[in-house]
Order: C-alpha cells, then structure tokens, then sequence
C-alpha cells in the first residue's frame, strides 16, 4: 500500500499541499495578530472595570485526574498491513490519548507503544453499516450499493470503530454486547475530552484563536457552526485546510484508482491519511511560531494599553453608536419577520434534553452517596467506606455510570432548525452540554468531599451517618442552584451560536460595504485594538440579545425544568468555604486504608484505585481470548447497578467448578468427601428403622479386596429400592450432565475465538476442518468414556451393596466405637443433614433401608 501512496502523492502534488498549506497559515495568521490585540485588549479591560455573572456554589477543583488513568485492557485490532486480527493490550492514561501495545508485557516494561491515537475530530462506532454510511459519503466519486459487503470482515457481531473524515480509520471487536457498551462509552469519552482541548483558561489565546477561525470561514462564505472545531489548534487548523484541499485531491485522484470497490476504498482512506499528517506537521510548526511571534509582543501591548485605556474605550463607544444606528434597523425588521418566531422552538428543543442530562447526573450523585450511607449503617468497616469514597472521587470521570446523562443530551433534535440556520450538526451543543454535566459532577463530588473530610475532622466517626446525610443535602441543594446558572448561561450561548451567523449573513450584502468608512473615526494608534468588523459583530449581537435573555428568563419564571429565576440568589451559610478550593483531593485510600502502615496490603489497596474504570472479566472463556483482561491489582468496580452481585451469582451457578479432569475441590464438601469418602449400600432393615447417623468403629472390605476403616453409618429409610435408586441415578445423571454442558459451552467458545482469528487464505480452512473433527473426535471418546463410568460405579455400587449385606447377616451387634482422632485430624465434621443409626437384624418383611458408611 506504500506503493499507492507514493504514486499518487508524487513530489509535484506534495509541494502543492505544502504551499497551500502555507498560504491558509499566512491567512490565518494575519488575523490572528489582529485578533490577539483585541483579545488582549478585552482581557486587560475586564480586569480593570471587574464584573463577572454569579458565582458558583460548588468547588472547583484544579487538577482532578493527576495521579490516575482511565483505562487498560485487551481487545482485536485490525491490521491493514496483513489484514488480521491481533489482540492489542489498551492503555489510556489521564490525557485519553489511545496507546495500543502488543501485550501486557510490552506495557509493563515501559516500551513506547505501536499507536497512539489522538481522538478529536474522530467518532466512536458501533455498527459496519453506520461506517460504511459515513464512509461511502467521503470517497471520491464512489458510489457504492447498498448490498455491497465492506472490505472489513469482522470476526464477532460487536465491532467497535473510530471514523475520521480525514485521517486514518480503527478496527476493534470484542466478543460479547456487554463489552461493546463498555468500551464504547470509554471510546465516545476518549473523543469527548480531545475534541475539547481549547484551554478556557487562556483568556486571550483562546478567544484569538476562534475568533480567527470564525472570521477565516466568513470570508470563505461560511457562516454556520463547524462540526471540526475541535481538537488542538494545530488539528483544528489542518481541518481548515483540507476544508477545501480534498474535494480537489478527490476530484484529481478519484477517477485514477484502479481495483474493485473494496480496494478503492481503501486505497483512498490511505492517501488522505498521508495528506493529513503532512498537512498536521505543517500547521503544528507553524502555528506554534505565531504564538511565540504574539506572546514576544505582549508586554509592550499590554503597556500601551494600560496607558491609553480611556480613550480606547471612549472611542469604542462613539464607533459603536455610529454602527448602530446603521444596523440596527436592519436587525429589528430581520428578528421580527425570520427569527423571533423561532426562538421558543429552539429553546423549547435545547431545554428538553439538556435538563434531563442534568437531573440524571444528580441522581447518580445521589445513589452513589446513599450507597455510601447503607455501608456505614451496615458496618461495613473502614476498609469498604474508603474504598467507596475513592470510586466517588472519580465517578465524574466514569462515563459508564455517566452514561446515563450523556444518553439524555445525544436525543437533541434540530430537525427543521439546521437548514435554515446553518447550523451543521447538533453535535457541537451535544458536546459542550456533556462537558459541562462533567464538571458539574465533579465540583459535587469534590466539595462532598471537602465538607465530610471537614466534618469528621471536628466530629469523629461517630455519627458518620449522620454527616453523610447533612453533607449530601447541602451538596444537592448548592448542585440546583449551580445547575440553573450553567443551563441558563448554556442556552443563551447556544441560541446566540445559531441565529447570529444567520444574522451575519443576511445582513452582509447592505451592511459589510458601509463598514470601511467607520475605520476612518479610529486613531492609527487604537486601531490595533479596535476592530470594526468586531464592532459590527457585537452590535448584531445586542440586537438579538434581549430577545434571548427574556426568553430564558421567561422559562425560569415558569419554573419550567427546575431553573431558578435570576432574583433568586442562594446565600452561602459558611463564606469560608470556597478557601478550601486550595486544598488537594483527600485521600480516602490513606485515611481509611489497613493499619499496616506502609505494608503491601495498603499499598496494594491505594494502587488499585488509580485507575478509573475497570471492566468485568469474562466468565467461561480461558485467559488468552478474553477481550478485557483485568488489570492485576485493580479490583473490580461495579459499572452498573447490580453488576458485581450479578456477576457473582452467575460465577457460583454457571461455574462450579474448573473444566479440566480430574476435578480440584473447590467447597467444603468436596474436600470432605475426598478426605472421607462414603460407600452407599442397600440392605433390608427392620420395620422400626429411622433415618438417622451413628458413630462406629469398625471395617468393611472394598471391590479391590482392601480394609478400610468405618468412622460413621448413616441410615435412610425409604419406601422401596427401586425410588432410592432412581433418586441415586437422576442426581448423579444430572450432574454428569452439567459437567459435560459446561465442558461442551467452553469448547464452544475456545472454538470460536479460533474461528475469529483464522486467517482468509485455503491453508487457514483445512486447517480448521481439521481442527473441528479433532475437537469432535475429542468429544466423543470423552463422552464413551464417561459412559463407561458411569456403568462402573453402578457395578461397584452392586457389588458394595452384596458385601454390605453379608456383612448385615453375620453381626449381630452394631459397632460402637468412634474413630474420633482421624476425626479430628481430618478438621471437618459430619454433615449436619446426615442422620446418625444404624439398624440391626434382617427381616423379609420390612422396607428396604439406603445405608451410607463414611469411611476413614
């Protein structure tokens, strides 16, 4: 595949690339330095004059996953370059980038891994009909049918696949449905937090660099949301490039591909792979020399702007006036006659989902600390409680059990609103209104935290209880409140990413023209920090603000979806509280952990807390073709209700026992019957005769001609011989049979895992024919075997039950004696279900006795 490459990105068309490259970076740059002035400008004024909205109730705390990772585990990667499946051990640390090793092994010993896979700009797929959707939508001039098979034939039903429109494409599968959710909430939450990596605590590289983007597109005649906006700087940028590089590369290179549909397909999906990663080395170099070339002027701006801040902003104000009094009456009849009739649909559609995702994060708050609670009422002990505080510090970042609020948000629907708005997607408020239940989750989360650590510091543990309680009311109530403000500023933020580049666009062909001639009123001097075009922008924006903040206004008045009216303000009873923002996470694991100090069961129980998410081990499937290996040293935390306790049941009923012959004791009983095995016999007995055990010494001689001793006799008194013996068989057969289904369910799926990797050539096919009539050979003579078996122990049976009887006829007084020391020596007891008699003499006329001997 080198080779398709290579000759079609020759060295003509890859100086090509590198020079438009170049020419959107040199764009892109001139705005940038404008918009970094006004940044700049915009920053040191807000510093100045002060403001801000409400503050936020909840902490915040700085740096949640140091000292964590979020995920390790195996599954099946595609590989392009053989075209099979190989399993790869996954390690994804606190930065959610993807670090795909051979093995364990590779990991453990810190070598670099294979892949590392940067999320942003992709998506997490769970089907091949939804890829090959998306896939047959980017090919050049490819037009594939519906019944057209994809070129990767997955191996299992559960393929899990990360889509990129430009970069190189991931082929997953797992082997169960369980795993696939799993692992694709872990995947969608590896894209999530790539896709958000402009820093907003950057005030004025952030707000340049979007706003060059926004301008950069407007020229191209692009008003609407953009789906790419996400990633890193430099990936945003190369997006931005191949916006409008690969339709010109699909419309050069398409028609020149040669093969079927499969292999065009993937012929193409390399290509634009090597363009991306040409295209991202560039911008990468470039983009990080704009920055040094801005930040290296910043202090003599910053200087200049100190200085000159009143007449900067008595100038805004007087440009401002001029440009609105040209807008303005555009703007009103444009909102009256197109838009106001919209805003309620919209905001209608935007509160729906969004305040469901909220409340499902309380409730997931909630269940977990009352969980918390029903420990310490239970006494659970120490050791519980601090294991459950660590898996609460980090249920923010679980987005398993966050999935249920995520869900809630992807059900937006602006079917009818996208078109006319240009708005490309809902993903873009789908993702930010995700990245905000998050945080929300975790300020909860961290300031329980600081208020129980605070409380059983001044209190003890004595009402622990108790001050679980006190700590969740408090946080529920400062959660509703914190909830509102975010929703609130939340919907106004949307509503304005919709309608003003609509607004934009309708009204630039009369006003874009007249906006040259207000240049004319800003000193040489200012002009570096005033822009008109962003006058122009934010007087489009107050026109249409008002309308926007009565109508969320209006929706808090009504109560509707618990928000909270702007009057309402939540006093703070301990104004203290937001200091303990400064101080680090507790930890739970060295509060609550074992008393052995630096011993390796604490040290073990911190370890295994480190990561945030750990997956159910599969039950029934030998280690080697588990597509989720437990990590040793993470115990496993329960993803959803109920998993750990169903898990457990279905171990314990499903798994008695390993699969391989001969069998190891796995219970009690087992172990008791092995160190004293018990002879069943059938005898006549007496008309008196009671079920019951007896202790004894005596022997008795087994089929091989041996002595053994005799400890306990247990009689059984039964109706006939014939329903004891039925009763013998049906539980013996039904024994027999779950083992022999539990051996054929693990062969099963041993043979399936074998089938999953098989390669595609002849070679491969024989080779599993065979196989297949090995493993039935296997199983048939395992089957006559155990056949053979069982008659065995029906004839020893018979024969034991003859020696029993001889032995009835000629005593005539029951053994008396205990063997007590073996006994003892042994450490188990009878059976508390075992009677304890045994009957004397022989009568023709009595019922048939079931006599059981426990031998030594």
């Amino acid at each position: 595949m080198g080779d398709v490459v290579s000759s079609h990105l020759d060295e003509s068309r890859r100086e090509m690339i590198t020079a438009r490259t170049r020419d959107v970076m040199t764009q892109f740059g001139d705005l940038y330095e404008k918009q970094y002035a006004v940044a700049l400008f915009n920053f040191v004024r807000f510093e100045i004059e002060g403001g801000g909205g409400a503050q936020s109730q909840l902490l915040h705390r700085k740096d949640p996953l140091a000292g964590h990772t979020i995920f390790s585990g195996s599954l099946f990667q595609y590989l392009e370059e053989n075209r099979k499946w190989r399993n790869r051990f996954v390690f994804i640390p606190n930065s959610y980038a993807i670090n795909l090793y051979e093995s364990k092994a590779a990991h453990d010993r810190n070598l670099h891994p294979k892949i590392s896979i940067n999320c942003a700009g992709y998506k997490a797929l769970t089907s091949m009909e939804e890829y090959m959707e998306l896939l047959n939508s980017s090919l050049p001039e490819i037009k594939a049918k519906p019944s057209n098979a994809p070129f990767i034939k997955c191996p299992t039903q559960f393929p899990l696949i990360l889509w990129h429109p430009y970069a190189r494409h991931y082929y997953f599968c797992v082997v169960t449905e369980k795993e696939q959710k799993k692992w694709h909430a872990v995947l969608q939450d590896c894209v999530r937090h790539s896709n958000n990596a402009l820093s907003e605590e950057n005030t004025v590289q952030t707000p340049a660099f979007t706003d060059s983007v926004r301008r950069y597109r407007q020229v191209k005649g692009h008003y609407g949301t953009w789906e790419m906006m996400c990633g890193s700087p430099p990936q945003i940028l190369a997006n931005l490039v191949l916006e409008t590089l690969q339709p010109e590369l699909r419309n050069a290179i398409g028609p020149r591909l040669k093969g079927k549909l499969q292999d065009r397909q993937r012929k193409w999906m390399l290509i634009s792979d090597a363009v991306y990663r040409q295209v991202l080395t560039q911008t990468n170099g470039q983009y990080a020399a704009l920055v040094n070339a801005c930040e290296a002027q910043k202090p003599s701006l910053d200087a200049r702007l100190r200085g000159d801040m009143d007449m900067l902003v008595t100038t805004k104000e007087h440009v401002i006036g001029k440009i609105r009094a040209l807008v303005m009456p555009k703007a009103e009849q444009l909102l009256r006659s197109s838009i106001q009739s919209y805003l309620g649909s919209i905001l209608e559609a935007l509160m729906e989902p969004t305040s469901r995702g909220f409340a499902e994060v309380r409730d997931t708050f909630f269940k977990e600390v009352v969980e918390i609670s029903k420990n310490s009422l239970n006494g659970g002990g120490k050791d519980k409680l601090g294991e459950q505080l660590e898996r609460l510090s980090m249920l923010a970042f679980h987005p398993v059990k966050m999935q249920s609020g995520y869900q809630q948000m992807q059900q937006l629907n602006l079917e009818g609103l996208q078109q006319r708005f240009d708005v490309s997607s809902p993903n873009v408020f789908v993702s930010r209104a995700q990245i905000l239940m998050r945080e929300q989750m975790d300020n909860a989360v961290f300031t329980f935290e600081q208020l129980l650590h605070r409380a059983l510091e001044a209190q003890g543990e004595e009402d622990l209880c108790k001050n679980i309680q006190k700590c969740q009311d408090r946080v529920i109530k400062k959660y509703d409140y914190d909830s509102s403000t975010v929703r609130k500023k939340f919907f106004r933020e949307a509503l304005l990413q919709i309608i003003i580049p609509y607004m934009l666009q309708q009204l630039a062909p009369s006003c874009t023209p007249e906006l040259p001639r207000f240049q004319e009123l800003i000193f040489e001097d200012l002009s570096h920090f005033l822009l008109v075009e962003n006058m122009y922008e934010e007087v489009v924006l107050q026109s249409v603000s008002k309308d926007i903040m009565m109508a969320v206004k209006d929706a808090a008045v009504q109560r509707r979806h618990n928000l909270y009216r702007d009057s309402i303000v939540l006093t703070n009873s301990d104004p203290n509280l937001h200091l303990l923002e400064e101080t680090p996470s507790v930890d739970w694991g060295a509060k609550f952990g074992s008393d052995g100090g630096e011993g390796g069961e604490e040290k073990g129980f911190r370890g295994r807390r480190k990561q945030v998410v750990s997956m159910i081990q599969l039950e029934g499937l030998p280690i080697p073709y588990e597509s989720c290996l437990e990590v040793p040293g993470v115990e496993l935390i329960p993803e959803e209700d109920g998993d750990f306790a169903e898990d457990d049941s279905e171990e314990n009923e499903e798994n008695p026992g390993p699969s391989e012959n001969p069998k190891s004791p796995d219970s009690v009983t087992q172990i008791r019957d092995l160190i004293n095995p018990v002879v069943e016999v059938v005898l006549p007995g007496p008309e008196d005769a009671t079920t019951g055990t007896e202790t004894t010494n005596g022997t008795i001689t087994m089929e091989d001609g041996l002595q053994e001793e005799v400890t306990h006799v247990t009689t059984i008194v039964g109706d006939s011989l014939s329903k004891s013996k039925s009763i013998m068989e049906e539980l013996m057969g039904s024994r027999k049979q779950k083992e022999l289904q539990d051996e054929a369910a693990i062969q099963r799926a041993i043979k399936e895992m074998e089938m999953a990797v098989q390669e595609e050539d002849s070679e491969q096919a024989s080779e599993q024919e065979a196989s297949e009539q090995e493993v039935s050979e296997q199983e048939a003579s395992e089957q006559e075997a155990s056949e053979q078996e069982a008659s065995e122990q029906e004839a020893s049976e018979q024969e034991a039950s003859e020696h029993a009887a001889d032995a009835s006829d000629t005593e005539s007084q029951p053994l008396a004696t205990d063997c007590g020391s073996r006994n003892d020596d042994s450490g188990f007891q009878s059976p508390t279900n075992e009677a304890e008699t045994i009957t004397n003499g022989s009568d023709p006329t009595a019922d048939l006795v079931d006599v059981e001997l426990l031998l030594a």
